[in-house]
């Protein structure tokens, strides 16, 4: 149970912070900067309790791998979802009168952007958690967080940069984007963690 209440603590920091600083926080690179760093301490807060996935395509990939037992894919993802709605709500209540800006953005560079860095985030998140080769190692939340910021930093004008969601859910809900694109993000996160997933496994065949 304390893995599940983790991932539920550790997603609801990082859509908590993702909706302040893009709605209410500072200008220029706070929100990217804020973001990666929240994902990078939850991630060494809580990875010797769960693994600090706080991301449902991490927690597929993590699967795939094969290090993460099938009877907790449901589960993670189930607590991860509710984390960022209940995130998403203290948001909006602490942010009243504030005006949200629904992006609408050109939907393919969209999905390749968020499948590419989803990709690359969970490709981090593989071979700098997950590998034997670097197990024990304390590098580990610093690369997924940065993963995240550079990916920010590369694709926010043309992606809302979720690369995760759970996050396109909480951020659908802040109306920062609007619900009828949430199958962008579904399609390009889980299929952007399945291949990265995919592709570990193909070039570490010895790391099973």
């Amino acid at each position: 149970m304390n893995k599940y209440a983790m991932e539920f603590i550790g997603t609801f920091f990082l859509v908590l912070t993702i909706g302040m600083t893009v709605i209410a926080g500072g200008d220029g690179v706070i929100p990217q900067l804020a973001i990666g760093a929240i994902l990078m301490v939850m991630i060494y807060a809580g990875g010797h309790i769960s693994g600090g996935h706080y991301n449902p395509a991490v927690t597929l990939g993590v699967w795939i791998r094969g290090r993460c037992p099938g009877s907790d894919v449901l589960p993670y993802i189930l607590v991860q979802v509710l984390g960022a709605i209940l995130a998403s709500f203290v948001v909006r209540y602490l942010t009243p009168g504030i005006p949200v800006h629904t992006r609408d953005l050109p939907i393919a560079p969209e999905l390749l952007a968020e499948f590419l860095f989803t990709f690359a985030l969970v490709f981090v998140v593989l071979n700098t958690a997950t590998s034997k080769d670097n197990a024990g190692n304390s590098f580990y939340g610093i690369a997924i967080g940065f993963t995240v910021l550079v990916g920010a930093f590369a694709v926010g004008g043309v992606a809302s940069a979720a690369f995760n969601p759970a996050v396109a859910i909480g951020i659908s809900n802040m109306g920062l984007v609007a619900w009828s694109r949430l199958w962008i993000y579904l399609l390009a996160n889980f299929s952007g963690g399945a291949i990265a997933a995919l592709s570990f496994k193909l070039l570490c065949p010895e790391d099973q």
